[in-house]
């Protein structure tokens, strides 16, 4: 398992960062078991001696990029809190991101919410336990607390909300949906909000 200084050396220079994004391409295209190191050698064009020194070997760079990518969500997520004051708003806004993160970056939508984590990193929690889904959860309680979402079991308001929006994202990954997802943003906002509101 990488300690946290390890962590941190993975993610420190251009070599890791191409080797982050060979890995994510290639696991979110053929799968993590098949892959191999040296399909990330060739694709991220870093030598092989170099990824066994900052990662050590495949399952540290899944875990490296499982980190770097919840890391960057949840920051994304504070940031809605930090400038949204209402659940309301600051829940909308969380699926206009993961609307615009599918349109922009789909590799990094089936690496986060599709990929079977716990296969190739068995001792990572499950992404639904992760700090980002974790701040959703957060946002339906306090329009809770606040008066805006009926008082219900806050992980069924929290599906309620989010549900439909990550399930019209898994369609547009998978090429059901033609239209970009924000053309259907204001329509299952308008559904998930109904069905928690006061």
């Amino acid at each position: 398992m990488n300690t946290t200084a390890e962590t941190q050396r993975s993610r420190s220079s251009p070599a890791t960062e191409q080797v982050l994004g060979a890995a994510l391409n290639l696991f979110t295209e053929q799968g993590f078991f098949n892959t191999s190191i040296p399909d990330i050698v060739k694709a991220s064009s870093v030598s092989t001696g170099s990824i066994y020194h900052y990662f050590r070997d495949k399952e540290g760079i899944a875990r490296s990029l499982y980190e770097t990518l919840v890391e960057r969500m949840e920051s994304s997520f504070s940031e809605i809190e930090a400038t949204h004051a209402t659940a309301h708003d600051r829940c909308r806004a969380a699926i206009a991101l993961l609307f615009e993160l599918t349109e922009q970056e789909p590799a990094v939508m089936r690496f986060m919410l599709f990929s079977r984590h716990k296969e190739f990193i068995p001792d990572q929690k499950p992404v639904c336990s992760s700090r980002p889904f974790v701040q959703m959860r957060e946002m339906v309680v306090a329009g809770m607390k606040h008066g805006e979402v009926r008082e219900m079991t806050p992980i069924v308001a929290a599906s309620a909300v989010f549900g439909g929006a990550l399930r019209l994202i898994q369609l547009r990954l998978d090429g059901i949906l033609d239209a970009p997802l924000p053309e259907y943003l204001d329509e299952i906002w308008q559904c998930a909000w109904r069905s928690v509101a006061v």
